[in-house]
């Protein structure tokens, strides 16, 4: 009973979600999240990135570092200038296609997000052509209250020790707490423009 009821809510939540504009997916796993989100990648696209580990797990950002024909502003890359950095950060937001995560998903079709700099949240209200979403099945909550709990009380904490941690083993000074890692926050509550935001929820 408890597969049949976690399968029927799924099926309500994947509805609710496109009765809000996006295209919404489930997926078994992280390989099949993996061979889906491949299908939206076409040759010749511009892709920008919005910070997500998600998307790491997946296998997803090497694919589209060593995909040869799109124009990837990929903003991680190591060795760039602050400049370069902050210049690909903008060329994203007008890019085919964005991908990148969320930092919660309501029951009742809100993508909820937190950010530093602000070029993810940005992405979600206007921009890039599409917007792809790599999302756990941990990401969904009940309400809007708990979508901005959950950003303060997991997601920001552990972005907190990750990015911390890399500016360390860089060298560099560690700058990042619960005051200034969500600086900008947004929550999406539908989208006019039909299935421009995809959603690619993964049972994991």
């Amino acid at each position: 009973m408890g597969i049949i009821k976690k399968g029927q809510k799924m099926e309500k939540l994947l509805e609710t979600l496109k009765s809000c504009g996006y295209n919404p997916h489930f997926v078994k796993d992280k390989d099949e999240a993996f061979e889906l989100a491949k299908t939206f990648i076409k040759p010749n696209m511009s892709v920008g990135l919005g910070g997500s580990v998600s998307v790491q797990q997946i296998g997803l950002l090497e694919y589209l570092v060593n995909k040869k024909d799109i124009v990837l502003h990929n903003q991680y890359e190591s060795g760039i200038s602050m400049e370069e950095n902050i210049e690909r950060r903008r060329k994203g937001l007008v890019s085919d296609i964005f991908v990148t995560s969320v930092n919660a998903i309501t029951r009742d079709g809100k993508l909820v997000n937190a950010d530093g700099s602000g070029n993810r949240v940005a992405a979600f209200s206007y921009g890039p052509k599409n917007l792809l979403v790599i999302a756990g099945i941990n990401k969904i909550v009940e309400t809007l209250e708990d979508g901005f709990k959950r950003v303060m009380e997991v997601a920001s904490p552990k972005n907190i020790e990750r990015i911390n941690n890399v500016a360390i083993k860089m060298g560099k000074e560690p700058r990042y707490n619960l005051d200034n890692i969500a600086n900008k926050f947004s929550w999406v509550k539908a989208d006019e423009d039909k299935g421009r935001i995809i959603i690619i929820l993964v049972d994991e």
